[in-house]
């Protein structure tokens, strides 16, 4: 069974250009209330409607309710805590920028990992670990300075800072998946997170929640549903196809936000998204790849 699962490379690939556009079509729903809806509002709705999706796929697995139980009740605090943190600086930065660079800061997520490997797990500072954080950095330097002195007015400055922080707390997040994961199953995780998600943006409510119309609600309620049939598939694209070969997909998933940006809100590709896209992709491959895998790649 697991063998066969393996070996649909063209599977697991054509999910992972799925789940890129999916999560680009959550993002989408996000930006376009983002102007009146708070962002503790569009996690709350965003988190209880992927509720939905991935309790009906653990349903047909027959995961659920017996897949949720934990050993690890704290680890699964921290990781749906830094989790739904990410979330709420992520959905607050694609309120301030473009869907397409708040997207490509969200791929700093491997790079962070890698350095939290180092630094926290006594993982190897390998040579493609470090010209990964190279990259990855000259990247991130090349998209937000030419702007900076402009951007103070306009928030964009303060979107950079949050999409870089929504990819740290990602990194954070998905570093405690793997210390859990020896113990926990993907359902639990998954469904621990959510509803935490959930809890964190229903706390937002005596702050003040916006009079949604029925367009806004459906949206949310989209964004929700768009997120969680993109963790499904990410899910599975990672069961049919190893993560080395889904790596260069990357550059197609970053396809749907760009055209998104240019059909639904009118806005162009800057020039210094242009410049930074290889630089942060390259980095994020290096970071993220061993050598024998990279080398398993260049043989192909």
């Amino acid at each position: 069974m697991i063998g066969t699962e393996e070996d649909r490379p063209g599977l697991g690939i054509g999910l992972r250009v799925l789940s890129g556009a999916l999560f680009t079509g959550m993002l989408v729903c996000i930006k376009a209330v983002s102007d009146e809806v708070p962002v503790g509002q569009s996690v709350f709705y965003r988190s209880l409607f992927a509720l939905l999706p991935i309790v009906v796929f653990l349903l047909v697995r027959r995961e659920f309710p017996r897949g949720l139980a934990t050993r690890r009740p704290l680890g699964h605090a921290l990781r749906s805590g830094l989790g739904a943190a990410a979330m709420f600086a992520s959905f607050a930065a694609v309120a301030m920028l473009p869907v397409a660079e708040a997207t490509l800061l969200a791929q700093l997520t491997p790079v962070f990992m890698a350095i939290g490997g180092v630094l926290l797990l006594g993982e190897r500072c390998s040579l493609n670990r470090a010209g990964g954080v190279v990259l990855a950095l000259a990247g991130v330097a090349v998209l937000i300075l030419p702007g900076l002195n402009a951007s103070s007015s306009n928030g964009q400055a303060a979107g950079y800072a949050l999409g870089a922080l929504g990819a740290l707390l990602t990194a954070g997040a998905l570093l405690t998946v793997r210390r859990i994961s020896r113990t926990e199953t993907a359902a639990s995780i998954a469904f621990y997170f959510i509803l935490v998600a959930a809890l964190a943006g229903l706390a937002t409510m005596p702050l003040g929640w916006a009079a949604l119309n029925r367009l806004e609600f459906s949206l949310l309620v989209l964004s929700g549903l768009f997120g969680g049939a993109a963790h499904i598939a990410m899910t599975l694209a990672l069961r049919y196809a190893e993560a080395s070969r889904l790596a260069p997909f990357e550059y197609i998933a970053l396809v749907w936000p760009v055209l998104a940006d240019w059909v639904l809100f009118g806005i162009s590709v800057s020039s210094g998204f242009l410049l930074a896209l290889p630089l942060m992709l390259s980095g994020v491959a290096l970071a993220a790849m061993e050598g024998r895998r990279l080398k398993w790649l260049l043989r192909r």
